[in-house]
Order: C-alpha cells, then structure tokens, then sequence
C-alpha cells in the first residue's frame, strides 16, 4: 500500500463504474478513507466489500442539493473529516440546437454543474474549520475546444471549469484548494449507455466494442493512445495529496495531446464524447 493519503478521507461522487471507481480503488491503495455514492446499491455493495473497512458506500441521485447534502454528511458521519471532495458524476446530455428540450438543458444543468456547486457549498465549511481541504471537480476538453461534445454538454462543462477557478480564488485564505480534471478520451462503458447497460451486453461483445473505441479515441491523439479510468484517477490523486498543495484554480487537462495537436473529429462516428 502506498502513503501519498494517508490519514486522510475523501468524498468521491460517481464511484460505482469508470474513473470514479478507479479513483476510489486508487485512494485507498494510498491509504485514504473513501466514501463513494452511486446509484446502482448492487454494484456498489460489491465494490465497498471488496475494498474493506476503509470504503464506504452511499446511494444516491446527487442531481439534487439534498443528495449531496447527505452524501457529505456521511463521510463526516463515518469518519469524522473531510479532505478531499472529488465531484466526478456525469453523463451524457441529450438535444442538439435545434431539438433541445427546456427538460434538456435542465437535466444538463442537474447532472453537470449542480452537483459541483452544492458539493463546494457543503464541503467548504467543513474544510475550513479543518484550515485545508482538497476541491476536484471533473470538467472536460469538451469545455476548451469544439467538436468533442454537444453544446449542453460543453457549455455545461465549461461552468464547471469556471466554478472552479472562482472556489478556488474565494477558498484559498483557508487552504483549500480547488481545480478541475479535463479528461480526454477516456474508454469506457458510458460510451454503450452506461455501465448497467455494458453489464446486460454479452461479454464478447463488451470486449470488442471497447477495442474499437480505444482505437477511435487513440486516432484523436497526437500519441496514439486511448486513455483509461486510472490515468485520471492519478490525476486527482496528484491533486489530493499534499505534492499538490502550491496548485489551485487550475484545470488539469489529461488528454495526451489531443487538445493541443489532435483532431477535433474521429474516425468513424463513436457515440457523443462524454468525458
């Protein structure tokens, strides 16, 4: 086991599939405390088991400042601090510009940017009462380039990069650091609908599909390379852990290139980016 988090406890939103769970299996390799939420109570019974005393699960809907409210209230709850807030749940949004539904862009809104103001609202408090504390909201390069997602999506995306520098300006008196993850294009299962709908798939059919996104997401990137959960979740690891304590209002992009040299189209047409 690693130290890099050691003492320490997080707060991880999403943490059922993808980079939340990746994330969650990586803070505690480093000795942190993780309370995780998610909405599927099955999956996220067998990850809590998996990893021992040191992971607690929450379920819930945090499209909703309640949600969000308890899911904080947990992690205080069960382990009596708060050092680092990960607001990672997302999704994909529906609509194009000229289909797009008021329920639409209110969906987007609920899922996206929401959660990251009412984590900060309920996390800000408790860390500086602490005198530090760790902010890590996941944007997108959705958010700085066009091309790699919707309008609601991106637009949305780019409030929480602004959210984020804004926090992180406000918060820094007390030590809390705040900053966003820009992912690239990161393989997995919400490109099929989400995790439960890759679990009712037929296991070849997983397996090749995610062999031809990694290749299509690899062909937008000056090195070739799809990315993964873990290569975000050591991202926010960075950001969590005390080596990161000089960084704040900055958006961390992970994307190996692809926003400075890569295409703004893909091979094919992949379902619509959703990191």
């Amino acid at each position: 086991m690693g130290e890099r988090l050691v003492g320490k406890v997080a707060l991880i939103t999403g943490g059922t599939s993808g980079i939340g769970e990746a994330t969650v299996e990586l803070f505690i390799e480093q000795g942190c405390k993780v309370v995780f939420t998610g909405r599927n109570a099955d999956k996220g019974a067998t990850i809590a088991a998996r990893l021992g005393d040191a992971a607690f699960f929450v379920e819930g809907d945090i499209r909703s400042e309640a949600a969000v409210k308890a899911a904080i209230d947990a992690t205080t709850d069960r382990f009596g601090r708060l050092d680092c807030l990960f607001n990672n749940a997302g999704g994909p949004t529906r609509g194009t510009l000229e289909t797009v539904t008021w329920d639409d862009y209110r969906d987007a809104m609920d899922l996206l940017v929401a959660p990251v103001v009412f984590g900060i609202k309920y996390a800000a408090p408790i860390m500086k009462a602490q005198g530090s504390g760790a902010i890590i909201n996941n944007a997108s390069v959705a958010a700085l380039r066009t091309n790699y997602g919707g309008h609601l999506y991106s637009g949305a995306k780019a409030a929480v990069r602004q959210i984020t520098k804004v926090a992180g300006s406000e918060l820094a008196p007390w030590g809390i650091t705040v900053n966003s993850i820009a992912p690239g294009g990161i393989a997995t299962p919400i490109f099929f609908g989400g995790s439960e709908r890759a679990a009712g798939m037929e296991e070849g059919h997983v397996a090749a599909s995610m062999a031809k996104l990694e290749k299509n997401l690899a062909s937008a990137t000056p090195m070739q390379r799809s990315g993964f959960p873990k290569d975000i979740a050591y991202g926010a690891l960075y950001l969590a852990s005390d080596e990161g304590r000089f960084v704040t209002c900055h958006d961390l992009v992970i994307d190996a290139g692809m926003t400075a040299a890569g295409k703004t189209s893909f091979e094919g047409k992949p379902p619509a980016p959703t990191w």
